[in-house]
């Protein structure tokens, strides 16, 4: 059995205003899930490459922090193109909070906030990164 990341959650105090912002930055699809929670599934892509979906929900309690039910967990979005990602996640309303840096003979990385403060990563693959 190989111990790895299956599945994501996204939370959020505006779900609608979360939405926004992963479909116009990424392009995923996020529909409302059917049953009683209010539950949204995110698909990240239809293609045999690796990868995960997730879901989305209205956050319990407060903004992310130590006080929170459920905070945050950062998962990191492979990207093609991080100057370009940086630049829709600032266009949709979030913040990079950490600068775009080299992961030596493994690419670029760089972490954000969406509009919910949840804190993700977003890389772009490039063994010459130095």
């Amino acid at each position: 059995m190989t111990l790895r990341v299956i599945y994501f959650e996204i939370y959020a105090r505006d779900v609608s205003r979360a939405k926004k912002f992963y479909e116009e930055v990424f392009g995923w699809k996020i529909e409302r899930s059917e049953g009683s929670l209010e539950y949204w599934n995110i698909t990240t892509d239809n293609s045999d490459e690796p990868g995960i979906d997730g879901g989305l929900m209205k956050r319990q309690g407060g903004e992310p922090g130590a006080d929170t039910p459920i905070g945050t967990y950062i998962c990191t979005i492979d990207v093609p193109n991080i100057d370009e990602y940086l630049r829709r996640i600032q266009k949709s309303g979030g913040i990079v909070t950490m600068e775009k840096k080299p992961i030596r003979g493994v690419g670029w990385y760089a972490y954000c906030l969406d509009t919910e403060k949840n804190i993700f990563g977003v890389m772009q693959p490039d063994k010459e990164a130095r």
